[in-house]
């Protein structure tokens, strides 16, 4: 039986000439990744178990981005300690405030990241990587911690679904569609421990920032990871960034899937997720009118410069309602800057928009938009539970730039289409 993407970049990294679905392996590490939260505990396990190196001080990064800039002293320490333990490793890849971003859009874009590697990291959407070719899981603190010292990690070999993507996107439809529709249609639990593998002539059609976010979200189905074909438009990317050698997998013709989930991009509409979960899905159209008091435009699912302009080309001209607050944060230094040198941040600034500088805050309510009870955010964040942005009586909608756009203009969930109509 034939191996899936996946299969052939853990076999790989194990040292085995084939893996099946179940296998427990050892793999080596081209990548560990923590952040301002996760990288204390690690530390913390790390010298607990008397571990005195890492395998590689270039091999590791450091991303300080959830509370940063930091909120109040406890987040101000957990940063302090993430700094110096990488000046006693001489870990050369921390990202601190002014030269930092959110840690999933900031990886690729500093090409530490590439197609074939195996990658964990602290944190859960750590399989935004699989956008580029690549196996990339979120694991514990502790598997940060082991990972630091000995470059290795153990996964139990997943089985895959293979989602086959036709067609063409239409206007104001992105890759948070394609994804918010997958999780809608497959459950939160759909993908439990298993490899989302996105194929079909549809992928051609995405944009690199499309396939960023899909895979982004894999874990929203409970997918261990979420990946896609090594493509011109991958190679493109990484080309100037990504200096190790690039390893491509293609699954081989009899690879075995569980299922398979055929999904028709020029069929869909922009959709958004209602709370409390990802699966509750619906089309803007049979929600439109829900009133919403914030608007979140960024993170690590949505704040690249594709999100920046999206949200830009509906504020044009238009305002922010009166009673909603819109915070717009990109996710990296780089876009950030793009943002200034392309006038975007002059046309969020004039529509009434807060422009922040990059952090995780909102997303995880923790600052720059925590909500208090009754209040309903649209947000192009990646989770939607009870109490994610604020009080447990708050509520959010997770959406596209553009939707969070439109609705911050309309004052309720609404399509850019929609505006077209009154503004």
């Amino acid at each position: 039986m034939g191996m899936t993407m996946t299969q052939k970049i853990l076999a790989r990294h194990a040292g085995l000439p084939s893996v099946k679905a179940g296998d427990l392996i050892e793999a080596k590490l081209d990548l560990v990744l923590g952040n301002d939260i996760t990288t204390p505990v690690a530390v913390a396990a790390f010298d607990q178990a008397g571990l005195t190196r890492v395998f590689d001080p270039e091999k590791i990064a450091i991303v300080l981005d959830h509370y940063t800039p930091c909120k109040d002293i406890k987040s101000a320490q957990l940063c302090a300690t993430a700094r110096s333990f990488a000046q006693r490793f001489g870990i050369t890849h921390l990202y601190d405030v002014g030269a930092a971003g959110i840690e999933h859009a900031l990886l690729p874009e500093k090409g530490l990241v590439g197609p074939g590697d195996c990658v964990i990291g602290a944190d859960s959407h750590t399989c935004t990587y699989g956008a580029l070719g690549a196996f990339s899981t979120g694991v514990g603190s502790t598997d940060m911690a082991a990972g630091m010292a000995i470059g290795e990690n153990w996964f139990k070999v997943p089985a895959a679904i293979k989602v086959i993507l036709t067609g063409k996107l239409r206007p104001y439809v992105s890759g948070k569609d394609v994804i918010l529709h997958l999780i809608g249609k497959i459950g939160v639990d759909g993908a439990l421990y298993q490899s989302l593998e996105f194929t079909g002539p549809g992928v051609a059609a995405l944009s690199m920032d499309d396939r960023f976010t899909i895979a982004n979200m894999a874990i929203e189905a409970g997918a261990k990871n979420g990946i896609f074909p090594v493509d011109d438009q991958t190679m493109t990317y990484v080309k100037d960034r990504f200096f190790r050698p690039c390893a491509v997998y293609e699954a081989d013709p009899d690879a075995e899937y569980i299922r398979e989930v055929t999904i028709d991009l020029s069929s869909l509409e922009p959709t958004v997720s209602l709370p409390h979960l990802p699966s509750n899905t619906k089309t803007v159209s049979n929600v439109k009118g829900l009133p919403i008091q914030q608007a979140v435009i960024g993170s690590c699912t949505n704040g690249r410069i594709s999100d920046m302009r999206a949200a830009a080309a509906i504020f044009k001209g238009r305002k922010v309602h009166n009673g909603v607050r819109c915070i717009v944060i990109p996710a990296t230094q780089e876009v950030y800057l793009q943002c200034v040198r392309e006038g975007l941040t002059e046309i969020f600034l004039e529509a009434g928009c807060a422009f922040s500088t990059p952090t995780c805050g909102p997303c995880l309510g923790g600052h720059m938009g925590v909500m208090c009870e009754g209040e309903r955010s649209i947000s192009t964040t990646n989770r939607n539970f009870v109490g994610r942005m604020g009080h447990i009586k708050s509520e959010v909608v997770l959406a596209s730039p553009a939707i969070a756009a439109a609705s911050a203009v309309a004052g309720s969930i609404a399509s850019p289409d929609d505006l077209k109509e009154v503004y």
